[in-house]
């Protein structure tokens, strides 16, 4: 996808052309054999194919200049009043950097488009994420998402935004939006559904090249570090396709060498920090410094809510003062937490009647718990979570 957008700067007929590349692969590869090289037979079948459409396409467009010029008498050489040619094609932009996906990135967090058109538009073009579940990722509705990114697909066309790496001080502009979507990817392919669990080794991929290609950018450290952190629990997270909690979790299946890469990492990303921007560490910083202390064998919950307050100041997400909230539960006991969970505005997320139930469950409110876990239930994407919140209302 991202090779089909860089040579031919259109995302729709870059995606039709991968899905009919893909799908002659479904049809051959099974009596043909794979080929030696899977990804460059799809690359090249793709184009093809593209090119295919493009060449139909003008032969269309010069038959209808025909038909229009023998009703009208005008010129049909192909170039319209100013004397350009208008079938000819554009040179595509090439980039330093070797990473396909990468430019394709910073080609969707172009300044032009909206922050969440940008974020929106890579997770569907990079991630390979539906419409539906960016929807669900921004909390609006499927229809709402569909024409964000139509519109963010037709401005680029429109406005020629290159495809590529931007170079300096421009590229640091796009840093905010790059490391946003690099950082939703990971969540995607961490979270409940182990069938995209490949996207988390991709965002982890592609957060080393940011880190190798920004030095000095201590947020591209520490997104990385806090990847990392949360990546080495992934063996522990489940038993057999069921979900197991922080505080359940066997830490022997953790990768105690990730967890030491990703805490030096944060420690140069702190330090970085305070060295350009003292007492203000950036929010990737912040979070990894708590997935650092969720990784200590006594976990210290009154300096983790510490950090959640200082991120929810950062971001005013109120996202984050919901996982504040968990912390707080653990530090002052749940009557504290509740009265932040009951304060916030998230009736559409699921993890807010999650919480709300289990704080509920602890109060002693099982009534009022089994109905938080039902709401969440409605709400619940995948199996083990469902199977999760089912086992919690049962034990209500």
């Amino acid at each position: 996808m991202a090779c089909l957008v860089g040579y031919f700067g259109d995302f729709d007929l870059a995606e039709e052309a991968t899905a009919e590349a893909f799908a002659i692969a479904a049809q051959r590869w099974p009596s043909d054999g794979t080929p030696d090289n899977p990804r460059a037979w799809l690359v090249t079948a793709a184009r093809r194919r593209a090119i295919d459409r493009l060449r139909r396409d003008r032969v269309l467009a010069a038959k209808l200049r025909l038909l229009a010029a023998s009703q009208t008498g005008q010129d049909t050489t192909g170039r319209d009043t100013t004397g350009q040619d208008t079938t000819g094609e554009e040179d595509v932009p090439q980039t330093a950097i070797p990473d396909e996906r990468l430019q394709l990135i910073f080609m969707c967090c172009h300044p032009a488009l909206a922050l969440e058109a940008q974020v929106a538009l890579t997770l569907r073009a990079v991630a390979g994420l539906s419409t539906e579940e960016i929807a669900r990722a921004f909390l609006v509705s499927p229809d709402t998402m569909k024409r964000r990114l139509t519109r963010a697909k037709t401005k680029i066309k429109l406005a020629g935004i290159p495809f590529g790496v931007p170079a300096d001080p421009r590229l640091r502009e796009r840093l905010a939006a790059v490391l946003a979507v690099v950082y939703l990817v990971f969540n995607r392919g961490y979270g409940d559904d182990q069938d995209r669990s490949g996207l988390a080794a991709e965002a982890i991929r592609l957060g080393r090249v940011l880190a190798a290609l920004l030095p000095a950018e201590p947020e591209a450290a520490g997104l990385l570090a806090l990847m990392l952190l949360h990546d080495a629990r992934r063996d522990a997270r489940f038993a057999g396709e069921d979900l197991v909690l922080l505080a359940d979790q066997d830490r022997s299946r953790w990768d105690w060498r990730q967890i030491a890469e990703g805490r030096a990492l944060l420690d140069r990303a702190l330090l970085d920090q305070a060295r350009f921007d003292p007492g203000r560490p950036g929010p990737y910083a912040i979070q990894a410094a708590i997935a650092s202390l969720q990784a200590e064998s006594e976990l210290d919950w009154p300096q983790i809510a510490v950090l959640y307050g200082k991120l929810a100041d950062l971001t005013g997400s109120a996202v984050v003062r919901l996982n504040r909230a968990v912390a707080v539960a653990e530090a002052q006991g749940p009557a504290a937490a509740l009265a932040i969970v009951d304060s916030l505005d998230l009736p559409d997320y699921q993890y807010w009647h999650s919480t709300r139930a289990e704080l509920l469950r602890r109060l002693g409110r099982a009534d009022e718990a089994r109905a938080a876990y039902g709401e969440a239930l409605a709400r619940a994407h995948t199996a083990p979570e469902r199977r999760f919140l089912q086992r919690r209302i049962a034990g209500c």
